[in-house]
């Protein structure tokens, strides 16, 4: 692990980042003998974002950075003294170390609703006070990671750059723009990022650049001689199609001249479709082919699935406000939730049969389709139990059932901390996003499309099937 990376997500978040009422009943498992008892504890999300048919999975190494760096301070310890916690309670939180197992879906791993994506085992004394950081930090750049996927998805092969960190909500633009990459940006324009990354960075200009210059035009050719290959032009700051292009064919055939090339032109406001093709065939005439037109302006999926529809000769999709806020959807809605104490399976009843949990330490399978080699479904079977069903069960209805005997699968989570020491070594931003792009492509487009998605199904073995059946009847007796 990074040890500067490490230092520095303990400053940013303590282990006072959580829910007041996780510290309360920490202490009463304390008080209660309880403290030491293992428990299992599931993190799953019942609900697909944005209407659509996945999710993607983030923010697993910056979780397990912070659990295994928290460290309590004098004044973090005072804080507690002064809200009534025990003095021997403080004590055991000063020591306090994790020292449990985390198994966990990987990164850019496509992921559905009630599956597991990660599991905290270990002390309850630990384990509790882990959920408000760990679905925090998972929660939101899941949501992240999917908005981008579905942007990349609709650009179908133009670049989508995260042009989103003025935009995001504080400290959140970091796990922002990471998301972004698991999700399969090109770039970004996060500087630190980049730097702790080693990612591809970015930018363009804004018009407070041109309005610096007395002329649009010596605007422009201050900024190409700086960047004399690279330069990306703004052509709206006063009038896009009657003087930006105009300027910036001129400085595009200064730089001909002198053997290099204008990069590119961006359009940031107006009708896209219709100025971009403007743009296209202006530059064409004037011998600026290679010359690549990026556009924003508030893009999310559905306008960049238009502007491609309509076949706008657009490159790149600079997107900022809607990718790293995750709109539409305000959260994705994750939960931590109890399912083993000490060694015993068990469950959460609700009135709502949807938030009635799957009980038990789990392994999840992923089964692929003997035809084509395409995901068909995923199958959960209790750990240590019938890890080879022939047959996998709908959790709610034995009616239900798809044979899977002789048909490949794969176990799709990963041991990431074992007794409290990092046993997986997370690739790089870049590498994760290629292993994402290439496990997308392993979905049925069924389940891509942003219109009424097929559902992708999930199975039980039979015996985790009889073993929720029972715990439900015993709780409902």
């Amino acid at each position: 692990m990074d040890e500067r990376r490490g230092q520095a997500y303990h400053r940013r978040f303590s282990p006072l980042y959580t829910d007041y009422y996780e510290y309360s009943m920490t202490q009463g498992y304390y008080l209660s003998g309880k403290g030491r008892d293992e428990a299992v504890f599931d993190i799953f999300y019942r609900q697909n974002p944005y209407g659509g048919g996945y999710a993607i999975a983030a923010g697993l190494r910056d979780a397990v950075e912070y659990v295994l760096n928290m460290r309590f301070t004098s004044e973090e310890l005072g804080y507690l003294s002064s809200r009534g916690y025990r003095d021997d309670f403080l004590q055991v939180l000063e020591k306090m170390r994790f020292t449990g197992d985390i198994t966990a879906v990987p990164e850019g791993e496509v992921i559905f609703p009630g599956e597991p994506i990660v599991s905290v085992k270990g002390p309850l004394i630990e384990t509790q006070l882990l959920e408000g950081l760990i679905l925090s930090m998972v929660n939101f750049q899941t949501l992240i990671a999917t908005k981008a996927r579905r942007m990349v998805c609709a650009a179908e092969g133009r670049s989508i750059v995260d042009f989103g960190l003025r935009r995001a909500q504080g400290d959140g633009g970091m796990g922002a723009s990471r998301a972004c990459f698991v999700g399969g940006v090109a770039s970004t324009s996060n500087v630190l990022l980049a730097f702790e990354e080693g990612v591809p960075v970015g930018g363009t200009m804004a018009h407070s650049w041109i309005q610096s210059f007395d002329s649009e035009l010596e605007a422009f050719r201050a900024y190409a001689q700086m960047h004399p290959d690279d330069a990306v032009l703004l052509l709206d700051t006063y009038d896009t199609l009657g003087q930006g292009l105009p300027n910036a064919v001129i400085v595009g055939r200064e730089l001909e001249e002198q053997g290099h090339h204008l990069q590119g032109v961006r359009l940031d406001s107006g009708d896209l479709a219709y100025l971009s093709k403007k743009v296209r065939a202006v530059l064409d005439e004037h011998e600026l082919g290679h010359v690549k037109i990026s556009v924003s302006n508030q893009l999310d999926e559905y306008v960049i699935e238009s502007l491609v529809d309509q076949g706008a000769p657009i490159d790149m999709f600079g997107v900022g406000t809607r990718l790293v806020t995750g709109y539409s959807d305000g959260a994705l809605d994750g939960v931590y939730k109890m399912v083993q104490l000490k060694g015993r399976p068990i469950i959460k009843i609700s009135e709502n049969p949807a938030k009635i949990n799957i009980p038990g330490e789990k392994e999840l399978y992923r089964y692929y389709d003997a035809g084509d080699g395409l995901w068909l479904l995923d199958g959960l079977c209790l750990a240590g139990g019938d890890d080879e069903p022939t047959v996998l069960m709908h959790p709610d209805f034995d009616y239900k059932k798809t044979e899977v005997a002789g048909l490949k699968r794969e176990n799709i989570r990963k041991e990431i901390v074992r007794n409290g020491e990092l046993v997986y070594a997370f690739p790089t931003l870049i590498e994760t996003r290629t292993w994402s792009a290439q496990r997308f492509s392993l979905l049925y487009g069924e389940h891509k499309r942003f219109a009424n998605p097929h559902t992708y199904h999930i199975g039980v073995s039979r015996e985790l099937f009889d073993l929720r059946r029972s715990l439900i009847d015993a709780r409902s007796s």
